[in-house]
């Protein structure tokens, strides 16, 4: 088979490259073997191969945390035989999905509908899982309220304008190309304003919302230090990346004076802990969603494995406008 490998982190347009004709993985008990469909490309795929992810690469190591594949092989238990030649969603942290062949535990691979293109399967879990818990499982964001969101033009910033539009909660929204105001706008955005207009606490006061309870980060840095700033009495702030790879710096005095909350979230983690019932509740809700278009990714281009250079400096580049998508196999 052929699979995309790095011996080293760093770079990922310098580090990757392409073997062939490697043996293809064998599955354990409880494990399947999995024939690759598609996988994107996520910044935490990035992160990963430079070093600077929450899980630390096994060199020499393949990327790739999610996907889309067919179920070709199992290693034992009930599960993978219930999975045997389906197509699924697949969710893997430990070999990579960038291969034609990859194996995973049975229980993360998810039985994904026909009426989802293998593009949209392929983007199942970490996007659309993301933005629907920190909204409405984590924060419970009631309608009506704000929500003040960075990186608001990314994929699942445009997930949580659509998730506002559908349960009736407000999003504020911090972009840094100017022609994004108008995009978002469009899509739902109840306001959108641009970082280098200014302070971001200053820009929500002169846009007069009331107050803002929540907000959600993926950036770090600058940017989130000045959402935490800008929320009001008893405010919220979830951060879910380190895009700028810059620490947070805020005041104590910001957080005492305002009882202020500012906590990780990191979707591995929130999933290890929920029962089978609530994961599988979660599965549903998404599928849903996605099939009603709330929970839907763009794509902005695709590119075979052998192109992987190509393919990661283009899902590196800022405003690309849509998902990078690495195109495997056929059904």
């Amino acid at each position: 088979m052929k699979r995309v490998v790095f011996d080293r982190t760093g770079p990922p347009a310098e580090v990757l490259r392409v073997e062939d004709d490697v043996p293809a993985p064998q599955p354990n008990h409880g494990e399947v073997l999995v024939r690759m469909l598609a996988s994107p490309i996520n910044p935490s795929d990035l992160m990963y191969i430079r070093g600077g992810y929450g899980i630390t690469p096994s060199l020499p190591a393949t990327p790739g945390f999610e996907g889309v594949g067919v179920v070709e092989a199992v290693g034992g238990g009930i599960l993978g035989w219930l999975r045997k030649g389906k197509r699924v969603a697949v969710l893997n942290d430990r070999i990579g999905n960038w291969a034609e062949y990859t194996v995973t535990k049975a229980r993360q691979v998810i039985p994904v509908p026909d009426y989802l293109s293998d593009d949209q399967a392929a983007t199942f879990f970490v996007n659309p899982a993301s933005a629907l818990i920190m909204t409405r499982k984590v924060l419970r964001i009631a309608q009506g309220q704000w929500l003040l969101q960075s990186a608001a033009g990314s994929a699942l910033g445009q997930m949580v304008i659509r998730l506002g539009k559908k349960f009736g909660f407000r999003t504020l929204n911090v972009v840094r190309r100017r022609e994004q105001v108008e995009e978002l706008k469009k899509l739902g955005a109840d306001a959108v304003i641009v970082e280098s207009d200014g302070p971001i606490a200053e820009q929500v006061k002169k846009i007069g919302v009331g107050g803002i309870r929540y907000a959600i980060d993926p950036v770090g840095g600058k940017t989130a230090t000045q959402l935490i700033e800008a929320l009001s009495l008893g405010g919220r702030c979830l951060l879910y990346g380190s895009l700028s790879d810059e620490a947070v710096s805020i005041h104590p005095r910001v957080i005492i004076s305002g009882s202020i909350q500012v906590s990780g979230f990191w979707l591995a983690a929130w999933a290890r802990q929920q029962s089978v019932i609530s994961m599988l509740r979660l599965f549903r809700q998404v599928r849903n969603m996605m099939r009603e278009g709330v929970l839907q990714t763009s794509f902005v281009a695709t590119y075979p494995l052998e192109e992987i250079k190509r393919a990661v400096e283009h899902a590196s580049a800022p405003g690309k406008g849509g998902k990078v998508l690495l195109k495997i196999g056929t059904r």
